[in-house]
């Protein structure tokens, strides 16, 4: 079994499927019978639909890497404290 542990296979095959559907949509649009400026309309809307999808894509990449982030730098933070705590001398009196 696959291990996505990193979350960039998931990232790419978005990416990859968003594509897709925006190639399927502008083929479709410039083979349908309309006249040209009922195709820039719908061209225009699509576009703007594919780039409300990639900000909202982008956006969510973004907060999941602070998220990991900040995971990260808890789990060093709590790694450096147990260190201290290992690597303290203990007075035995």
């Amino acid at each position: 079994m696959y291990d996505n542990s990193n979350g960039r296979e998931s990232g790419n095959t978005i990416m990859a499927f968003g594509l897709g559907v925006l190639a399927g949509a502008v083929t479709a649009l410039l083979l349908a019978p309309a006249s040209g400026e009922e195709t820039r309309r719908r061209l225009g809307t699509a576009a703007q639909k594919v780039g409300e999808k990639a900000k909202d894509t982008v956006d969510h990449g973004r907060q999941f890497v602070s998220e990991q982030k900040d995971r990260f730098a808890g789990a060093i933070e709590e790694g450096r404290q147990t260190f201290r705590k290992e690597t303290t001398p203990t007075s035995t009196m």
